[in-house]
Parts: structure tokens; C-alpha cells; sequence
């Protein structure tokens, strides 16, 4: 699908590639009309939730190294892009780090980015990104917003032309890259002028935008003490050994991205010290090297002479990597994670994350493998069985297979490895000890260099930290729950002329467990009900409202009246010297007569719907917390409740979130449950805490019974 070739042209049954560089003339059109200096061109994977860079411009395609693959799902500019159907415009270096600080740690520069979707009215294709120096306007003219959207529009429609006669893409080579020189005349335009920059008393080099040495005078090659025929071609800091440092290499990655006049001091060994100046432009870099003048104050920085450093390509996809994993909670979103980010970053199709307990291989959880079967069936296996699985667990040194063969060669017992045909099992080391091995797999046959070797080393480092914490919070999530629901009631009793309903929602900041309880206890004749909150959302509040709970049932059973049950309360945990307070209310029901008492202690006021459907606050007297006054009283409130009433008792964390009146809450409770009022007690309970679950995360916990009176008989 070329401009001006019609498919028609072509054989019968014929398929040829696009002629021209479809997606590189679309982008450096759109670059060159806006003014942009770099970009590029993702398609959507037709057989999976991934964007693919097609081709990069204006920039070497080793910077974007952490995103030549991204999830759909990624929280990165192309991604939200293309999921919201919509531009994304990121105005400089402060907002990048604020809305998308993933990338900002991996190209801390001051740029600005426009990322929007290649797309029809019916499907997507995927997505562009244009970058411009920091120095432009904050803000998108309406100008450039069309025409880039135009752009995107008439490329999104020659795709799906191209899809609709099946015609294939053809790899695309960046155009805006300058083409190398043989020779110094050459570069400069003229004999003379390669003369006069031969005479200057300090080096000038050119670089490319792929960091290659175009050009460099005699005495650039003097001062870096290499031949001018070894650095023409190369990349300056890999014929340099001394410049081999990522600090060097990021000043050009920031000279590039920001189009500013960047500069360093390095060491020559022994004891020289260079300036070097970087001038950029859309096209690469001219860098001007001379002798350091009074640099004692700025070499505390400098890399120690013969300290190699790391490529920055890898520690790009580290970086951001790492980032990525931060965000993982339990081990199900490691798992995920890793699916979404580490997989499609290293070209794998299948994931599987293992385990060990009690000896033997716990699957953690796999992503791609259409038959779950075939990881499933090593769930439980003992660490003892040969596979490579429980060996990489057990040992903790890394195994590669690049090719079905390899891995029937060293475990013949094994059978059918799915349909994938070659293997990385990374073990996943922390705190000194294998947490669980990491399986990436390929469908096709593949060969691991020793670069990437490397880093899938350095990313299972990474996996493995995650991965420790998520198990321990996995743990202590449950731990939170057991105790939570042992402290509470499993169901409510079924009660003599009484429906009841309760529910129970734990704040999710924290350890997810507090202080929060009910209960409801039948007595001869009538029924004893009680919500209470324990100040805290930790196990002590969680232990001391178990305790209060017990007291309450206790002082129930004897008969005390609702007054005298508080007080009582209140002079245990005095008792107890917990130096926690807690707020209740207890209502003691004879539904046979159609009346409730309550004693109330610093609890927020209950409900009460009448049957005609009006909704009632019992402000009630009552008494200070528990546990602050030994001498308090907590007067009892009488109260109707006829058949058809419903009573509603809460906790604050249903009414109360930061920003929000408590009075008007309260209302908007009221209102709610006279417009729910005639619910099943469950689909009322469910709909009136899921309100509060709506509205965000709930920095409190969230406890709710609801009681109705039935008709006699």
C-alpha cells in the first residue's frame, strides 16, 4: 500500500510490501510541521495487547530501548493514547514526572511530548509520539493539535486499506538520520574549510544522532589519544575506554532530547583532565574537546579511571523496569506486572512464575499458555524431580534453552513443553535465598547473547524483590482476615419477628484489619444488638475489640440493662489500661412490643425508616467514649419499632472521608435509604456500603448492621 500504487497494479493473488516508507514519511511530515525533533510510530500487535515501535526518528531507537514493546495497559503516553482515544500532551520535564514518573526516571531531560492514537471510527493500529526541546510553549496550539490529528487520521485509514488487501508493511529505516561521511572534505563541504578546522588549537568532532563519529580534526584524536581512522564510524565512548561511563553518555542523551548546549569534564588517565562541549541539533551533535582549566572542584563526581560502566540501554530498561515493579502489591500483581512489562520488553510470549512450600513447586501464577494444563500439572511437584524448574529453584544459577532440542537433551523424562520452543529460567534471589524461579518463553527458537543474558539476570534481581515483599504482604493480608473474621460473627442468628443484615468493609491503607464490630445476641424474648469502633487499624485495635465484644455478650447474658452494659464496658477497658478508646451503641429489641432501648457512647446516631418510608437521625443522649470517664453515664432512649421499621447502625467510616460534611453525608445516607428502604435486607446492605466503596479508597474501616421489624405471626 504505497501513495500513488494501486493494488490493482499487481498480480492475481500477488502480495507485495508497501512501496515507500509509509510510516517514516507520515512522521517526519507531521515532525517537520510542528516543529518537533524526534518521534515515533507504535503498531498494535494484531494477536495481543501490545504496541510495537515501527520505526523512530530524530533520536537513536537504543533511547527508547524500555519501549520498543509496551502493554496496552502500561502507564505510558502511547498506551493512554491509544486505550482513551485521545492526545496526550505532556507540557515539560515537572509534568512528566508528575503524570508519568516511570519515564521521567529513565530521561530526566526537559522535554515536551504529544502522544495520539492511529485509529478509525472501528479499530485501532496503534500510535505516534512527538518530542520537542523544553523550551517550546507549555501548551498545544489548535494548529498543531489538527494537523497531528489529521496526520494520524490519513495514516490510520492507508492501514486499513493495507490490512483490507492483506498488503505487508516493509521494515522502515529512520530518514531523519544523517548519513556518515567517509572523510573529512566530505563532511565539511570543502578542502579549505577541513584546512582551517585542522589549524584550530582545540578538537571538534561530529556526531551523529546515533552517537557516531562523522568527523574529527587532529587535534580532537590528540587530545582523546586515538587515531582519527579508529574513531571515524564508531560510537565515541566505545573507542574511548576512559569515556565508556553512562554519566558521559546520558550528557549526550540530554544534549539530544532537550536541544541545549550541554558540557562535562572527564579524566584522561593518568591525570588529564577534558572539557568537552555538546552542541546539538535535529540532525546530531558537534562537540568541541579541550583542556580543563581548574577543575579540582568538579572531579569529585568523575568515575575512577578504569571503572567500566554499564550500557545505558540496560539500565534504561532496569530503571524502568524497577519502576514498574514498585507498584506490584500481592504476588498476583507481580505476576502481572512481569506479563505486562518485563515479557514484552524481551520479546517473550509466555510467562510462568513458580514458587516453592514445604518442598515442593507452587505455581505462582503463568500468562500465555492457551492450555493452563501444562503449567498447572507442576503444582505440587516435590523440588526433588528433574526439571529445570525446581533445579534453577534449588541451585539459584539461571538456565538457558534456545531450542526445544536443548531441553530434551538435559531432561529426556520430561514430556510435551507446549507449544513453545525456546526457555529462560531466571531464579529469583532475595535477601540472599531463591524466592521462586521466573520461566520466559518463546515460541520460536531463540538465542540468548551475553548482553541479554545479562539483563534478564539484572531483571529477575528486580522480579525477586517484588516478589518477596508481595509474599510477605500476601501473608500478612491473610493473617489480617483470619483474625478479622474470627473476631467477628460468621452469620447472624435467625431472630424471632427481626431480619438482620450486616456487612463488613476493612479500610484499604494499613494492615486492612481494625477496630470496628457488631453483633447481635438473642435474650429471652427480645434480642440484644451492638456496633461498635476500637480506635486503631491494627492488631491491638483489632485484639481489644474482640475483647470488648466478648464483654458485651457477657454483660447480656446476666441481664444488665442497655445503660448498664456501657458502663460496665467502659470500666473494663479502664481496666485494661489499652489507652485506646471506642465509640458503641447497644439497643436491646423487643420486637413483640414494637420498641427499642439504646445507650449510646460517642457513637454516631442510628437510622431509623418508618414504614411510611421516612427516614428518622435518633440523635440520642448519651455518654462520652469508652474508656476515658470511669464515672460516666449512658442514659437509655426508648424508641418505636413498629413492623415494617428498619434501623440503621453504622460506623463512621460509612458517613466520614476527608472533604466531606458529616451533616451532609449523614442526609445523603437518609436519602439513600429511603429511596432502598424496601430492599431484601442483603441487596440493601450491599448497596449502602458499596456506595462508600464507589467514592475512593476508604481510609476507614466500614461496619454495618441493619435490622427489620416483621409483622407478627
Amino acid at each position: 500500500m504505497s501513495e500513488g500504487q494501486s493494488s490493482a497494479r499487481a498480480p492475481a493473488g500477488a502480495r507485495t510490501p508497501v512501496g515507500r516508507p509509509l510510516l517514516s514519511l507520515t512522521l517526519a511530515s507531521m515532525m517537520d510541521e510542528v516543529h518537533a525533533h524526534s518521534g515515533a510510530v507504535y503498531l498494535l500487535s494484531p494477536d495481543r495487547p501490545v504496541l510495537e515501535m515501527a520505526v523512530m526518528a530524530g533520536l537513536p531507537r537504543a533511547f527508547a530501548a524500555p519501549w520498543e514493546r509496551v502493554a496496552l495497559s502500561a502507564p505510558i503516553p502511547v498506551a493512554d493514547a491509544v486505550r482513551d482515544r485521545r492526545l496526550v500532551w505532556v507540557g515539560g520535564e515537572e509534568e512528566m514526572a508528575r503524570r508519568y514518573p516511570r519515564i521521567a526516571v529513565v530521561l530526566p531531560y526537559p522535554f515536551a511530548l504529544a502522544a495520539l492514537p492511529v485509529a478509525t471510527a472501528t479499530r485501532a493500529y496503534g500510535a505516534v509520539f512527538v518530542t520537542w526541546p523544553g523550551t517550546r510553549p507549555q501548551e498545544l496550539s489548535d494548529w498543531e493539535r489538527d494537523h497531528m490529528a489529521a496526520a494520524c487520521d490519513r495514516l490510520a485509514v492507508r492501514l486499513e486499506r493495507a490490512a483490507e488487501q492483506s498488503l505487508p508493511l516493509a521494515d522502515e529505516p529512520d530518514l531523519l538520520a544523517a548519513p556518515l561521511v567517509g572523510g573529512t572534505a566530505g563532511t565539511l563541504g570543502s578542502v579549505e574549510a577541513a584546512r582551517m578546522v585542522s589549524r584550530l588549537p582545540y578538537g571538534l568532532c561530529s556526531l551523529d544522532v546515533h552517537g557516531r563519529v562523522g568527523f574529527a580534526n587532529a587535534a580532537a584524536a590528540e587530545l582523546l589519544d586515538v587515531p582519527v581512522g579508529r574513531l571515524l564510524g564508531t560510537h565515541l565512548w566505545a573507542s574511548v575506554p576512559w569515556l565508556n561511563d553512562p554519566v558521559y553518555e546520558d550528557r549526550y542523551r540530554a544534549a539530544l532530547f532537550s536541544q541545549h548546549v550541554t558540557s562535562f569534564v572527564a579524566l584522561r588517565p593518568p591525570s588529564d583532565w577534558l572539557s568537552f562541549r555538546l552542541y546539538p541539533s535535529t540532525t546530531g551533535l558537534s562537540v568541541r574537546i579541550s583542556r580543563a582549566r581548574a577543575v579540582t572542584e568538579m572531579n569529585r563526581a568523575a568515575p575512577q579511571p578504569g571503572r567500566a560502566g554499564a550500557r545505558l540501554v540496560t539500565i534504561s530498561q532496569v530503571l524502568d523496569l524497577a519502576g514498574a515493579l514498585t507498584e506490584a502489591v500481592g504476588v498476583q500483581d507481580v505476576v502481572q506486572l512481569v506479563a505486562d512489562e518485563v515479557a514484552p520488553a524481551v520479546g517473550s510470549q509466555g510467562l510462568v512464575v513458580l514458587g516453592s512450600r514445604a518442598g515442593r513447586l507452587q505455581v505462582l501464577g503463568h500468562r500465555g499458555y492457551p492450555d493452563p494444563r501444562v503449567v498447572e500439572r507442576y503444582d505440587g511437584m516435590p523440588l526433588s524431580e528433574p526439571t529445570p524448574g525446581s533445579q534453577v529453584l534449588r541451585t539459584g544459577v539461571p538456565a538457558f534453552f534456545e531450542s526445544r532440542a536443548d531441553v530434551e537433551r538435559l531432561y529426556p523424562s520430561l514430556v510435551s513443553m507446549s507449544d513453545f520452543s525456546a526457555w529462560a529460567y531466571l531464579p529469583l534471589i532475595a535477601s540472599g535465598r531463591p524466592v521462586g524461579t521466573c520461566v520466559l518463553s518463546y515460541t520460536a527458537p531463540h538465542h540468548f547473547a551475553t548482553e541479554e543474558r545479562a539483563v534478564l539476570t539484572s531483571l529477575a534481581g528486580l522480579i525477586a524483590q517484588a516478589l518477596e515483599r508481595a509474599v510477605l504482604y500476601d501473608a500478612k493480608h491473610r493473617l489480617a482476615h483470619g483474625l478479622q473474621e474470627a473476631l467477628l460473627p460468621h452469620t447472624l442468628p435467625s431472630l424471632a419477628g427481626i431480619e438482620a443484615a450486616a456487612r463488613y468493609l476493612p479500610a484499604t491503607q494499613g494492615m486492612e484489619i481494625g477496630g470496628d464490630f457488631y453483633d447481635l445476641v438473642p435474650t429471652q424474648g427480645m434480642a440484644a444488638a451492638v456496633i461498635g469502633d476500637v480506635q486503631g487499624h491494627n492488631v491491638t485495635a483489632a485484639g481489644l475489640m474482640g475483647q470488648v465484644r466478648t464483654a458485651v455478650r457477657a454483660y447480656t447474658a446476666v441481664g444488665q440493662a442497655p445503660e448498664d452494659v456501657m458502663r460496665s464496658t467502659n470500666r473494663l477497658l479502664l481496666d485494661l489500661g489499652a489507652e485506646l478508646f471506642a465509640s458503641c451503641l447497644y439497643l436491646r429489641l423487643d420486637p413483640a412490643h414494637g420498641r427499642a432501648v439504646m445507650s449510646r457512647a460517642g457513637h454516631p446516631p442510628p437510622l431509623l425508616r418508618r414504614p411510611d418510608g421516612r427516614v428518622r437521625v435518633l440523635d440520642l443522649a448519651g455518654g462520652p467514649l469508652l474508656g476515658i470517664d470511669g464515672s460516666a453515664s449512658y442514659p437509655s432512649t426508648e424508641v418505636d419499632f413498629s413492623p415494617g421499621s428498619v434501623l440503621v447502625l453504622y460506623t463512621d467510616g460509612l458517613v466520614e472521608s476527608p472533604g466531606t460534611d458529616f451533616e451532609v453525608a449523614l442526609a445523603d445516607l437518609g436519602r439513600r435509604l429511603t429511596d432502598l428502604g424496601d430492599l431484601p435486607m442483603d441487596e440493601l446492605a450491599d448497596a449502602l456500603v458499596q456506595h462508600g466503596a464507589d467514592v475512593g479508597g476508604r481510609p476507614d474501616d466500614v461496619a454495618v448492621l441493619l435490622l427489620r421489624a416483621l409483622p407478627a405471626g
